[in-house]
């Protein structure tokens, strides 16, 4: 098999959005050696809906320490909702932009790292509701996906459970916060090469680390 690197994600989550530059950059250098795969976490799953005033308070102090830590902007429409949690009627929920992510895989598995990211953006800078399908229509038309297929594999058992497959991996990989990387060597061999927030160099120099002991590892065998 390949060697994978495997990006263990959340839409909702503030610091996968900040660290959505560094897994761009990553893609660029790395694509060549790495098969890259995404993973939704399911970071914010609740058996019954949850308003977003439930978190506001949280979200506003995490997203000053994303913004100096990263340098990345939350944009004004996020913000307000944040800002006005009284006001909002949002209800995040994990579930429908990684059934989203789910269907873009089976179209485009090459740019799962793209998509993800313009996932984020959707959410934390232009202030769009993940949890309606709307939210969604901009991305179809600038992938050139067939809107009607795309919003029936929304709504269908198959990709519901294929979202539901990736919440059950990452919980097998023991992911509890996100973002989190790991570079899979074989079936049962896992390197974690980012846990939470970590520069480009950063996680570049692990890489190479693994990609050497990967290599070294094939010669002795």
């Amino acid at each position: 098999m390949s060697v994978t690197l495997i990006y263990c994600y959340d839409a909702y989550c503030g610091w996968c959005y900040g660290f959505g530059n560094v897994m761009k950059n990553g893609f660029k250098k790395y694509k060549s050696q790495l098969y890259f795969e995404v993973l939704s976490g399911g970071m914010v799953l609740p058996e019954t809906p949850v308003p977003i005033a439930s978190t506001a308070s949280y979200i506003k102090s995490a997203t000053r320490r994303v913004e100096e830590l990263t340098g990345i902007k939350f944009g004004e429409d996020y913000m307000w909702h944040i800002n006005n949690p009284d006001k909002s009627d949002w209800f995040p929920n994990s579930e429908k932009p990684a059934i989203a992510l789910s269907i873009f895989k089976e179209i485009y598995p090459e740019q799962q790292i793209a998509f993800a990211s313009d996932l984020k953006y959707a959410l934390h800078f232009e202030g769009r509701d993940l949890t309606d399908d709307e939210a969604y229509r901009h991305l179809l038309l600038e992938y050139k996906i067939d809107e009607k297929e795309f919003y029936e594999k929304l709504h269908s058992n198959d990709f519901k459970e294929k979202a539901h497959y990736e919440f059950a991996l990452c919980q097998q990989l023991k992911v509890t916060g996100y973002p989190m990387v790991f570079i899979q060597a074989n079936e049962s061999k896992f390197y974690l090469v980012a846990k939470g927030y970590t520069s480009f160099e950063n996680i570049s120099e692990r890489i190479e680390n693994v990609l050497q002991e990967i290599r070294t590892q094939n010669n002795s065998n």
